[in-house]
């Protein structure tokens, strides 16, 4: 088979969730496929992260625009190569696909009633693009593909799809998260303590920061460590607004915010990290709360959407529209070695569970199901 992946944004330097996706399954389709003939489309950019190999192509696509690079750029080119299937990966396609379709709907977080009117522009657009363009793509598609059973059911009531076009495919974690030593020469690029708080936000609403900001003033008021919170991903001027309108100015001395971190660190603060923080508002899957468990550190996940599903009945669970409940399991887990020692062992066990190996080989079998007669 010729087999076309949109992986657009695989080579831009800071990458996030849906990226990773893309690039990690494609790195293990690239190991174990030697049969079928892969074409990459690619945005250019200065991350070359995957290479090509004897049946794997890049095809680099220059478009000044997401929108444009999907509409027009991408399906001329797939025009031309005429695949036997086209896998788009990150919730969109074009309206106009000269193949057959298959396409990743992480979630359907744009249909359903905002958390916070506080988006960023380009969140803003994104939006608006998703609900343009996908309900006119579903219909087309020969079967889609998300990434938890939760997100599967919310999208077949939502879309009232039938049970045999849409099916999930979990994720999985890179290898470089596991338990290792403490890396300070890593750490103390991004915080001058050896035991801190880790919480991955970023502007998303669904990342919940206002109430990880009050639970953790809470924290503070009650703990005796008093532990220091890093805050990967966000801006000062954004924690600010945050704080000043909810009141917790007083709480800024505690907090290190160093912007974006490297993939390549992540593992290391996750290690030296007491607990990692998760209790989003809504999630599709959850790929950080694998990558810090893999690494022996116990997280505090949201208990709705699919984050109970990934973390799995033994996880330590909150409410993350209660500030109190998220303090509370914090200082459980401070104050409790048992407790502490139990969601470690239980983390490193969970993850067993999921790899991008697993992906792709259900990506593997969803392509061959596709086969021209």
């Amino acid at each position: 088979m010729k087999i076309a992946i949109e992986a657009q944004r695989i080579f831009r330097t800071n990458k996030h969730g849906m990226d990773f996706v893309a690039l990690e399954t494609i790195r293990e389709l690239q190991k174990m496929d030697r049969e079928n003939e892969y074409y990459i489309f690619v945005s250019p950019g200065e991350d070359h992260c995957l290479q090509p190999s004897e049946n794997v192509h890049i095809i680099e696509l220059s478009c000044p625009t997401y929108p444009l690079w999907e509409q027009f750029a991408l399906p001329r080119a797939v025009a031309r190569l005429k695949p036997d299937i086209l896998h788009c990966t990150s919730n969109t396609a074009p309206v106009y696909c000269p193949v057959p379709l298959i396409l990743t709907l992480h979630d359907i977080i744009y249909l359903e009633k905002r958390q916070s009117s506080s988006k960023s522009m380009y969140q803003e657009m994104g939006w608006h693009y998703r609900r343009l363009v996908v309900p006119r793509i579903l219909p087309k598609c020969k079967k889609i593909i998300t990434v938890s059973h939760f997100e599967c059911q919310r999208i077949k009531e939502a879309l009232h799809l039938p049970d045999d076009q849409i099916t999930a495919v979990y994720n999985g974690y890179n290898n470089h998260f596991a338990v290792g030593p403490r890396q300070p020469e890593i750490t103390r690029k991004y915080i001058d303590a050896d035991e801190y708080l880790f919480f991955l936000g970023n502007t998303d609403p669904k990342k919940n920061t206002p109430r990880v900001l009050k639970a953790y003033q809470l924290y503070l008021t009650q703990s005796e460590k008093k532990l220091p919170l890093l805050i990967a991903d966000l801006k000062e001027d954004f924690i600010d607004s945050i704080l000043k309108a909810e009141q917790l100015e007083g709480i800024k001395p505690h907090l290190r915010f160093p912007g974006y971190i490297s993939n390549n660190d992540l593992a290391a603060l996750y290690t030296g990290a007491f607990a990692f923080l998760y209790p989003s508002l809504r999630e599709s899957f959850g790929i950080p709360m694998l990558e810090a468990m893999a690494c022996g550190t116990p997280v505090i996940a949201g208990n709705t959407s699919a984050m109970p599903e990934v973390a799995g009945e033994g996880a330590l669970l909150a409410d993350p529209f209660h500030a109190e409940d998220i303090a509370d399991k914090l200082l459980c887990l401070e104050r409790d070695k048992a407790l502490y020692e139990r969601q470690k062992a239980y983390g490193l066990e969970r993850v067993k569970l999921f790899s991008w190996r697993k992906s792709a080989e259900a990506l593997l079998d969803i392509y061959q199901q596709q086969k021209p007669l």
